[in-house]
Formats: C-alpha cells, sequence, structure tokens
C-alpha cells in the first residue's frame, strides 16, 4: 500500500493490474518517432518497455479518507467481465478487493464511488457477480458520474453496430448501479463535496469526464481521470490517446489541468501512471516538465 497525505487527507493507492499495454507508436495518433525517442531515456524502463515498444501501465483506484468519508476515485476494471476485443480487460481475476481490505477499508465502508468517466479500465468495479447477477459492490456508497457522460454511454449501448465490449460495460458496469438508484448526477460546471472536493469538468477523452480536486490545509491534489495516461502526457501535453473522443478538446483539457497543477502545486495523481505514480508539475512557458514525488519528501 501506498500512502500519501494531503493536508489532513490519507491518500492510498489500490492497485488492480500493472505490466506492459499498448505499444506506445499505436497508442498516441500524434505519435512521431523521434519526438518519442528523444524521451526515452527516462521513460524506460518505468514506464516504457523498450525491447516489446509498449508503454507500461498500471490500472489503480485511489482511496481518500478524509476522518468523515471514505472516497474510491474510478473502479477499475472489475472480475468475470466479458470484453470481446480487450484481452487486457477480459475475464479477469484479481485481488483488488482484497488489496481494499488490506488497506483497512471493506466495500461496505465506502461512502462515494467518484466516476472520473464511465470506460471500461474506470467502472468495472461498481459491480460484482453475486448468483449470475451484476450487484454493487460498494452496497452503501453513492456512485457520483457525469450526466453527460452516462447519457453518451447509455446511447451507445443501445446503438446498433457499437463495440460489444463497450456495451456489455455500460450494462454490467453502470446500468445496475442507476437500477438501485445509487447513482448521483452531475453537470455543469463546479460541485463541492465533502468539504474537500470539488468536480470540474474535463472534457476531450469523453464527452462527460470530469476531474476532481482536494484541498486539505492548504495542500492539494487532483485527479484528473483519463485527461493523461503516461508521463509522457505532461513534457509532450498535445499528444492523445487513441481512446480520446475529441482530440482537440481532450489537448486543451490537459493543458488547463497541467496549468493549474503548476499554478497550484497540487500533486497530480492519475490514474494509470506506473511508480511513482504521482508528480508535481513545473510550468516552463506552454511547456511543462515532471517533478516527481517521492514519498511526499517535500512536505507538500
Amino acid at each position: 500500500m501506498q500512502d500519501r497525505h494531503i493536508g489532513d487527507v490519507r491518500v492510498t493507492r489500490i492497485e488492480e493490474i500493472s505490466g506492459p499495454g499498448f505499444p506506445a507508436k499505436d497508442f498516441f495518433p500524434e505519435f512521431e518517432p523521434e519526438t518519442f525517442k528523444s524521451h526515452e531515456h527516462w521513460m524506460a524502463p518505468g514506464y516504457y518497455q523498450p525491447e516489446s515498444g509498449r508503454l507500461i501501465r498500471s490500472i489503480h483506484s485511489w482511496l481518500i479518507r478524509t476522518g468523515k468519508h471514505t472516497i474510491l476515485v474510478d473502479a477499475c476494471s472489475g472480475n468475470h467481465k466479458n470484453r470481446p476485443g480487450m484481452p487486457g480487460f477480459h475475464m479477469l481475476d484479481t485481488k483488488y478487493l482484497d488489496r481494499l481490505r488490506e488497506a483497512g477499508v471493506a466495500p461496505e465502508e465506502v461512502d462515494f464511488v467518484m466516476c472520473t468517466h464511465l470506460h471500461v479500465d474506470h467502472v468495472g468495479w461498481n459491480t460484482r457477480l453475486e448468483n449470475g447477477k451484476w450487484v454493487p459492490t460498494f452496497p452503501n456508497a453513492r456512485y457520483v458520474m457525469s450526466r453527460v457522460d452516462h447519457d453518451h454511454w447509455a446511447k451507445v449501448a443501445k446503438t446498433s453496430g457499437s463495440p460489444e465490449y463497450e456495451v456489455n460495460t455500460y450494462n454490467d458496469s453502470v446500468l445496475p448501479i442507476v437500477e438501485a438508484k445509487m447513482a448521483e448526477f452531475v453537470a455543469g460546471g463546479e460541485h463541492a463535496m465533502c468539504g474537500c472536493l470539488k468536480l470540474k469538468p474535463a472534457p476531450g477523452h469523453t464527452p462527460g469526464q470530469i476531474r476532481i480536486d482536494l484541498e486539505s490545509k492548504g495542500k492539494r491534489a487532483m485527479f484528473p481521470g483519463d485527461a493523461l495516461h503516461s508521463p509522457l502526457q505532461v513534457p509532450v501535453w498535445r499528444w492523445n490517446s487513441r481512446f480520446c473522443d475529441d482530440r482537440d478538446l481532450a489537448a486543451k483539457t490537459r493543458g488547463a489541468l497541467l496549468a493549474d497543477c503548476a499554478e497550484q502545486g497540487a500533486l497530480l495523481m492519475p490514474a494509470h501512471f506506473g511508480s511513482p505514480h504521482a508528480a508535481y508539475i513545473k510550468a516552463k512557458g506552454d511547456r511543462f516538465e515532471l517533478d516527481w514525488d517521492h514519498d511526499n519528501a517535500r512536505g507538500r
């Protein structure tokens, strides 16, 4: 378990899976071999595997404990889920819930599940299979999600010809939450929650993606969902992922997020960075640099 403290708030990373993922040249639509080559020296081996050409990915949740509320940011991929065409997420059998319990939290103790967006690797543990039925994994939680994102993926699930894994993701990991009346929808501008969180629109990767800003005792952190997947997208922030819905908007959102992190001294805590999984950001003109966090050594 990896704990960080943001003021009075404890944040713990709960890992589902990690290791080589997509080939870099296929993951970034704007991929330029020379640009990528210039960054290989610091990306390998923690964030890039040269022998395979694949990016190193981590799929994890962030567990936030405020003293009053227990909050899970994103729910990874889930077990036993049928994901045709997506072998990295298909019929997984991980120890995710065991790791959550090892961190000191049982599923029944989670008060809120924050869905930054509704992609396959962010909502899977919303539900678990029980007696052949998908039921909420966190039975006492409110599942907070974007109204825009929900309506988009609900439409995709009903549209003929949609990828089967996207249809299944909505039907087995989102719809059961809605039908159980455990979903709490947000739309529009900022929303304050739990005395220390602000939800802000971060569209582009998906139509309704949200980011979550944390502030406690003057210290800050940001949970950006998939506004960026790889540390490379800090210095090369105009590069998108292959899964970004609106690439121009995604890049604009990413640039604004990184500028906010740099200006506010906030710790960036993405959903897919390899170890050390979080970083501070420095701005230099219209460029950004990573300033890796080492166990809060800087005392922020």
